[in-house]
């Protein structure tokens, strides 16, 4: 025999080994390993709203998610550590926020531009579903430990989602903890856990047959919740059973903040491309709604989604949140390269 075939063979059998190692690696505790893949990026149902559109086909490398969202528990941690204060914890600074207004606008009076953050308010009736500010009341005091204001605390809810999480928050506690925020691409290919085309994280079941699946909003929104999935805001994480990877609360419970700019004209440009692998997003930030505030992607819905309002928890639902606040029901989880 030749020494070349000596050596190939030898070189196989190394590389069988290698594979078969590599098949066999467990993910880190806490994260579940997600394959590479291809699929379509984007709303495939009829009930897509146009933000979601074209679907088009990208590919992604295998990567590791979080297997939950991140919680209070693990939040305090990293603050303990690190003495972090999160946006909401800072007064408002007026002359930042102002460039996000039109022309003209008057300065609020100074007892509103102190430390807090929007907290849903339930109404007590009908209303204007274009008119987002009848439900969201600013909230003095309110962040990521008082998370309904500073009469509330998270004593009870260690376990789960940590929320009033600005886009700058869940970037410092990502550093941290030497992980990142998942592009849109990475969040909705995990979130279909392995089914194709999947419009829910639980499968294609409708909304009103899945109670017992995910944490959302059931009844007339935004007056009355029945909680048939039992609870009226956020749930503990694992509190309903994981999609097909393993992965915990996908849809509902709150929105998760991913790395890309949100530009509802990305996925027109991106559908034009040919080949697309492991998109990072548009590179500008883009609303026409609001043009003067810098948006991310979230993803997955909240407990206060509804199909008659945002229908957040479609695996191609996305949304807008600005970079510098936080609501009561946004959160995040984190991903690591292989």
């Amino acid at each position: 025999m030749k020494v070349t075939q000596i050596l190939i063979g030898f070189l196989i059998v190394v590389s069988s080994c290698t594979i078969k190692e590599q098949s066999s690696r467990q993910a880190p505790e806490g994260m579940i390993l997600i394959p590479e893949g291809n699929f379509m990026l984007g709303g495939k149902t009829d009930d897509a709203y146009w933000n979601e559109l074209p679907a088009h086909e990208v590919q992604v490398a295998s990567f590791l998610m979080d297997a939950t969202e991140v919680t209070n528990r693990e939040y305090k941690a990293f603050v303990d550590a690190t003495g972090y204060q999160t946006v909401a914890e800072r007064d408002v600074d007026w002359e930042e926020i102002k460039k996000q207004l039109p022309p003209g606008v008057e300065k609020p009076h100074d007892s509103l531009l102190r430390a807090g953050s929007l907290v849903f308010q339930a109404t007590k009736g009908a209303v204007n579903l274009n008119d987002y500010t009848q439900w969201w009341q600013w909230t003095v005091g309110a962040n990521w430990q008082h998370p309904e204001g500073p009469r509330s605390d998270i004593n009870d809810r260690m376990n789960h989602p940590v929320v009033h999480i600005a886009y700058e928050d869940a970037q410092a506690y990502a550093e941290w903890i030497g992980k990142r925020l998942p592009t849109e691409a990475e969040w909705e290919w995990a979130a279909m856990g392995g089914t194709k085309d999947a419009k829910y994280p639980w499968g294609n079941d409708p909304a009103d047959k899945a109670t017992d699946k995910a944490n959302f909003w059931q009844g007339s929104f935004p007056y009355e919740d029945r909680k048939l999935d039992g609870y009226g805001s956020t749930a503990p994480v694992k509190s309903y059973s994981p999609n097909g990877y393993g992965l915990y609360d996908m849809a509902g419970n709150v929105w998760e903040l991913c790395a890309d700019k949100y530009d509802v004209s990305w996925f027109s440009k991106q559908a034009q491309q040919k080949e697309i692998i492991n998109p990072q997003g548009s590179p500008r930030f883009n609303d026409p709604t609001e043009p003067g505030t810098s948006k991310h992607v979230a993803r997955g819905g909240s407990f206060l989604c509804n199909d008659s309002y945002c229908s957040g928890y479609r695996t191609s639902r996305r949304m807008g949140t600005s970079m510098d606040s936080g609501l009561n029901h946004t959160g995040f989880r984190c991903v690591v390269d292989l």
